[in-house]
Parts: C-alpha cells; structure tokens; sequence
C-alpha cells in the first residue's frame, strides 16, 4: 500500500495534475491527462514510457 503522504505529493511527470490511486492498488491514474502509472510492489513507476492513457 502506498503511503497517504506519498499520495499527496505525486502529480503526473507529463502534466503536473493530481494523481488517484485506482480502488484495486494496482495503478495510479492523472486526473487531468488520464495517464495510467503501474504500482509494482508498492512504488510507483512515474515514467511516461511506462504510462497507459485511458479514457475517462
């Protein structure tokens, strides 16, 4: 699980907005560009390459 302070700190590395962690852990999602960045044994993977854009 990702720590709550680390939460609130994250933004997406292509556009800077808010991240949310998705409700199964399994990804954190930009609110804004709709990236989706990987959690792999609890840390973030913040790299473009690594990102999935998803529809709203």
């Amino acid at each position: 699980m990702i720590a709550k302070d680390l939460l609130e700190i994250l933004v997406c590395p292509a556009c800077r907005g808010a991240v949310v962690l998705k409700e199964d852990g399994s990804s954190l999602k930009c609110q804004q560009c709709h990236r989706v960045y990987p959690v792999r044994d609890d840390i973030p993977i913040m790299l473009i390459d690594e990102a999935v854009i998803e529809s709203a």
